[in-house]
């Protein structure tokens, strides 16, 4: 074979090998994703878990294994940059006419990054002008269903409960659809519109922890609405509706950043998320794609929006961001722009005794635990090239004297070789300060429920200082410094032992031996840094978060049954039912 065919040959068949290997993704993480209608019914929650963690390293599995077939097949010219100019064009054809392409692309770039070390962005090597929204293609709208109200809506919502996909008990299924077509009037007749013509549902059912989701809208005369019908088991063990959700601002936390990856088998991606922003029009495109599992592509949507608006900014720079100086990470951030870059300091401060590695490692096991609305998603990027002039100088300098295994810092860039990129949320010491009174107490309120919720799925603060918590948009308390979580079910609640003389009782030191793992909430107080009148509310609201027995007993029951459950909607969403 001539040396010019035998290369356009083996361009050919190492374009079609990524093609094949990102198909060869997909169906697997379909297959996994479709498991969960199976996990759901069967109450099978902890191999639910297990399959939840199994996705989000499926992408990184296939990167692995796909670099090692290229090996075999590109031997020694593996890393030969012509080559891959190449095979790029060829996989940008081979792809052109593909629903998802936008995933494939960045499949495609994962895999150059890889193998390069692409430090910022070779727009030679990667697909970098990706569209913004995966719109230009779609001409197909997402399957759906639709039912008609307008003569009956208490039959027509028995008729979308008696769905053989969705396994409702049928016992019940008449006084839920009654009740449920009542609370779809309700929220109507509250936005304005008397009348309940349709409901509009996606055909796809959408799983996560204990429950599974009917997403769509409803439809009235004049006006609609999104409409998030919540199935979960009944204490008898049959499967109802527990919720409706209509009221936007809920529906945008349930598909938030606080709260762990939907499976929903979607046969594309990007008609999906085009509906998605028809209910939440002002929800990041990033957090849609991720909050669907596909973590990469909203890591990538991210990159890229966020330097987009960089560009944009003009002379706004990069600062530290607000609230107070982390003994473990440096954090910057865009005024204008929700994000925050977190990076682990190169040394901690005496009265941390971790050292960077377990840091890592606590970031990796929230990554993969359930968040229940409460811990902010932390993304991990690395070789992030910046202008160097878009930086404050006083950050560069911080950059520099505290974060010299992280970040390289030359005349004209900084590149971050390694950090966590989440929402940026009001810091909760300083959001208690500025806001109003009746919201500062509601929050005060949330800080403990926050608590309590992260303690039923099974993870414990460690840091219960209000530096340590944020408040997001919708006024929601969430925790994001991650070095010293622990599973509840890892440490041992005691109660703190009488002292035997004042001299123990007022010594610097405790008179009594404390091990690894020990945990005294009598003295919680101390570090739950309210001013009187919030730690007075609190105590009221949350004082059995002081008392070692509330712990020990959530203990027991975490062991006795793990899958732990915090409902994602307010009780408000709840239909009134026996369960």
């Amino acid at each position: 074979m001539a040396p010019a065919r035998a290369r356009s040959d083996l361009i050919q068949r190492a374009a079609a090998l990524v093609v094949d290997a990102f198909d060869d993704y997909n169906a697997r993480f379909s297959d996994i994703t479709r498991r969960a209608r199976r996990r759901f019914e069967r109450r099978e929650w902890d191999a639910h878990r297990r399959d939840a963690r199994a996705r989000i390293g499926l992408y990184d599995e296939c990167i692995t294994e796909t670099i090692g077939r290229l090996e075999a097949l590109l031997a020694e010219r593996l890393l030969s940059r012509t080559l891959w100019l190449d095979i790029h064009s060829d996989y940008a054809d081979a792809i052109a006419g593909k629903l998802d392409a936008e995933l494939y692309k960045t499949f495609f770039n994962t895999l150059t990054r890889r193998l390069f070390k692409t430090r910022g962005v070779d727009p030679g090597m990667e697909f970098v002008a990706l569209d913004i929204e995966p719109t230009e293609q779609i001409t197909h709208p997402i399957a759906r269903k639709i039912y008609s109200c307008s003569e009956a809506p208490m039959q027509a919502v028995e008729r979308l409960l008696r769905d053989p996909e969705l396994s409702c008990d049928p016992e019940h299924i008449p006084a839920d659809a009654a009740r449920l077509a009542h609370r779809l009037q309700r929220a109507l007749a509250e936005a304005g519109d008397q009348e309940l013509i349709s409901i509009e549902l996606l055909q796809v059912v959408f799983y996560r922890d204990h429950r599974a989701y009917l997403v769509g809208r409803v439809f009235g005369a004049s006006r609609w609405l999104p409409c998030i019908i919540a199935l979960s088991h009944a204490d008898d063990g049959g499967i109802r509706p527990d919720a409706l959700i209509t009221d936007r601002r809920h529906v945008s936390r349930l598909f938030g950043f606080t709260y762990s990856y939907f499976h929903a088998d979607l046969p594309t991606v990007g008609d999906a998320i085009v509906f998605l922003r028809t209910l939440l029009p002002d929800k990041p495109i990033d957090e849609l794609y991720t909050v669907l599992g596909r973590a990469k592509q909203g890591k990538t949507e991210r990159y890229r929006h966020f330097f987009k608006h960089l560009e944009r900014a003009g002379d706004e720079r990069l600062v530290e961001a607000d609230g107070k100086r982390g003994m473990v990470m440096v954090v910057f951030t865009q005024p204008s722009y929700p994000l925050v870059f977190k990076i682990v300091r190169d040394h901690f401060a005496p009265g941390k005794k971790i050292g960077r590695e377990h840091v890592l490692s606590q970031y990796r096991l929230v990554f993969n635990h359930d968040r229940v609305g409460r811990l902010i998603d932390a993304q991990e990027y690395r070789h992030l090239e910046f202008d160097r002039k878009r930086f404050d100088e006083k950050l560069v300098a911080e950059l520099e004297a505290e974060c010299g295994r992280s970040v390289r810092v030359d005349a004209n860039r900084v590149l971050v070789q390694h950090c966590f990129v989440q929402r940026r949320v009001r810091p909760l010491d300083l959001y208690l300060r500025e806001a109003p009174d009746d919201h500062a107490e509601a929050m005060v309120l949330d800080y403990g429920q926050a608590i309590k919720d992260l303690a039923r799925s099974n993870l414990f603060p460690g840091d219960l200082f209000l530096k340590n918590f944020g408040v997001t948009r919708s006024r929601r308390c969430v925790f994001y410094d991650y070095d010293e979580v622990s599973l509840i079910t890892d440490l041992n609640f005691r109660r703190v032992p009488a002292a035997r003389s004042e001299e123990e009782e007022f010594a610097d030191q405790p008179w009594y031996p404390v091990e690894r793992g020990d945990v005294f909430p009598e003295h919680f107080p101390r570090f739950i840094d309210l001013s009187p009148g919030h730690r007075e509310l609190f105590a009221q609201a949350h004082g059995d978060l002081f008392e070692p027995d509330w712990w020990r007993e959530l203990q027991a029951s975490l062991r006795q049954n793990p899958a732990g459950d915090v409902r994602p909607y307010p009780g408000s969403a709840r239909l009134v039912q026996a369960h």
